[in-house]
């Protein structure tokens, strides 16, 4: 049913914009016809997966490298009130900053390279990863940790057993968030400084006023990432919230 009613949506929202397209200059909002005729063109002469892959490429070493830093982060300021006092600052003036000052710093500072690149992304997402972590750190269940102690747990049972567990709902939570972030901010950094990707195919078609080729690309990787938080990001949710 709740599929249905999506496809419903889409259908809907397709007939609105075909509608639309009849009624004003094609070159400000060119039909679904046109548009799906520009991806066809664009996927034939290999631009449009190459520039999609080099995109999630980047998105998952940003994420990936966001998640990990972050999660770090958000633990131990969770589990130590003087980290969080020494790092509360500077982590909101890292998450307060405004993305495009990330990313232009970043370029400044290390040049126009993939480096800066996925640094740039990493630096906005980690933040919101470390804040998120930081929370469900805090909530631990007192319970369990007087269980851990009573029966002796190593540092890696506790881990596993205690930690992982109580943590999984806000590491799927910073995840799902972060991925919708960290595509976006990807798009910037590539428009802004690379020479290839999504971000940049974008930038150059709007140096040509192709308004087709801007919605196609925006479809398109759309759809991509629709299909990640489908089969990927949704399921992973349930899992951790299997026990409610």
């Amino acid at each position: 049913m709740a599929l249905l009613a999506r496809l419903a949506s889409a259908l809907i929202l397709l007939a609105c914009w075909w509608l639309a397209s009849r009624f004003v200059d094609p070159r400000t909002l060119p039909s679904p016809e046109a548009v799906a005729a520009f991806v066809g063109r664009e996927a034939a002469s290999g631009d449009l997966l190459r520039n999609i892959g080099i995109t999630l490429w980047r998105v998952v070493a940003s994420f990936v490298l966001a998640m990990a830093t972050g999660a770090v982060l958000g633990i131990a300021l969770g589990r130590s009130r003087t980290a969080d006092r020494l790092l509360d600052t500077p982590l909101l003036v890292l998450l307060n900053t405004p993305a495009l000052i990330v990313t232009v710093l970043a370029y400044i500072w290390l040049g126009l390279t993939e480096t800066a690149a996925i640094l740039a992304v990493a630096l906005n997402k980690m933040p919101n990863v470390a804040v998120i972590l930081r929370e469900g750190a805090r909530g631990l269940d007192p319970g369990l940790e007087e269980m851990a102690q009573a029966f002796r747990y190593d540092r890696r049972t506790w881990i596993r057993h205690v930690l992982l567990p109580q943590l999984e709902p806000f590491a799927v939570a910073a995840t799902r968030s972060g991925i919708s972030l960290a595509w976006k901010i990807v798009l910037v950094v590539e428009l802004l400084g690379r020479p290839n990707g999504v971000g940049y195919a974008i930038s150059y078609y709007f140096q040509l006023f192709d308004v087709a080729a801007l919605i196609g690309y925006s479809l398109v990787f759309s759809a991509v990432m629709l299909a990640v938080d489908a089969l990927l990001l949704q399921p992973l949710d349930a899992h951790a919230r299997r026990w409610r």
